[in-house]
């Protein structure tokens, strides 16, 4: 059968695998980045209008549009309404983003580590991607500006506010640097910002996007990290050059984004309500992460070194022997426990072992000290085979 040349690019994703072995009940999760089951908000339906079965429009509804471009301008993001596309789930951002500006051979410029369906996406169509690594603060400039006077990259792709998966938050200072390198060298900015609302802490800082004089730039957002991953509502606000061109893409892919998600993530956005919410999620993962950051101390202290990261839904752990952390998902799934390896996250995932994602908002804290536990054995025994 004679498939197009891009599908011997396809990778599979081993986030979904690793979390379609983890769906029996017994195993400890700390693979995907699933919000806790129980934070996930009663929703209500009996208000609906039977208008929302409707066929809707490809920019999305506008209501919502309005909503989520005055919560963007409030976060200093120059935008209005008609800026705003409705996506389903901010992944589809970057498939559209990849359709847009990417051939085979085209150069993006990435962080390392970077999300991983990300990789998947612009690799399917053909990316040479280009990275540069990153610091405790954001990445590294002297190396991002050499990056940009080797290259040309169609543009580059950023997750600036605890970032997946090292949950690094850029620093203002790095924020700057980083917009005024991409106006110098007119470099597109895709900023992808998942978790921004995910903060403990009193920090904040506001998107590059709000920073860059004169480049082109695609903000992207989405509900699933703080209301219904399932709803599959997500957004993107794209400067005037690009935003007629996304809106083609979006109605060749599929006409609109469910009517249905997006009105029950309309009553949310921008209410008390909706605040009230965030509030409880960051008590609830606040308590959570400080439960991972006490049970890593335990069990991981002689094994790993890690940030504790002031938002999001990850650690990210640096081993002190370094190993192919892939080679420990069996040994580990035999024993419970799931996990994230850190090698897939990098363009050449083979030169970069030792890393593991740690997700610490799926697993209640009475089981979080046992699974943690049992991964530490298991990598203690690799490390021990491998010395033998």
């Amino acid at each position: 059968m004679a498939f197009s040349e891009r599908v011997s690019r396809l990778k599979s994703s081993l986030i979904r695998e690793i979390l379609a072995a983890a769906q029996r009940p017994e195993v400890m999760s700390f693979a995907g980045g699933l919000p806790a089951e129980a934070m996930l908000p009663k929703v209500e339906w009996a208000d609906m209008p039977t208008s929302m079965g409707q066929y809707g429009m490809s920019e999305g509804e506008p209501a919502l549009r309005e909503a989520i471009a005055a919560e963007a301008r409030a976060l200093g993001v120059p935008c209005d309404a008609n800026q705003v596309l409705i996506v389903s789930g901010s992944q589809q951002t970057l498939d559209l983003a990849a359709k847009l500006f990417i051939d085979p051979g085209t150069e993006v410029l990435l962080e390392a580590p970077t999300y991983l369906a990300a990789l998947q996406a612009f690799q399917l169509f053909g990316a040479d991607c280009i990275t540069v690594a990153q610091e405790a603060d954001g990445p590294e400039l002297t190396e991002l500006r050499a990056r940009l006077e080797q290259h040309k990259p169609a543009f580059a792709y950023l997750i600036p506010t605890f970032q997946n998966p090292s949950a690094v938050r850029y620093s203002e200072a790095k924020r700057d640097a980083v917009a005024a390198l991409l106006d110098e060298f007119n470099v597109t900015l895709i900023e992808d910002e998942p978790y921004r609302e995910l903060v403990f802490d009193a920090g904040s800082a506001t998107p590059i996007v709000s920073r860059l004089k004169s480049a082109s730039w695609i903000y992207t957002g989405t509900v699933s990290k703080t209301l219904l991953p399932g709803l599959r509502v997500g957004f993107l606000i794209a400067t005037p050059d690009l935003y007629p061109h996304l809106l083609r893409l979006k109605q060749s892919a599929d006409l609109h984004t469910n009517r249905i998600g997006q009105w029950q993530a309309l009553q949310w956005l921008g209410s008390e309500k909706y605040r009230g919410h965030l509030a409880e999620l960051r008590d609830f993962y606040r308590l959570r992460r400080d439960a991972m950051q006490m049970a890593l101390l335990e069990h991981f202290a002689e094994l790993a070194e890690w940030q504790i990261p002031q938002g999001g839904l990850f650690f990210w752990l640096t081993l002190k022997q370094p190993l192919d952390t892939r080679t420990l998902l069996k040994p580990a799934l035999a024993q419970n426990v799931a996990f994230m390896p850190g090698e897939p996250f990098f363009v050449d995932p083979d030169q970069h072992p030792g890393y593991l994602r740690l997700n610490f908002s799926h697993v209640a804290p009475e089981r979080l000290n046992e699974g943690l536990k049992r991964l530490a054995a298991v990598i203690k025994q690799a490390q021990a085979d491998k010395l033998a």
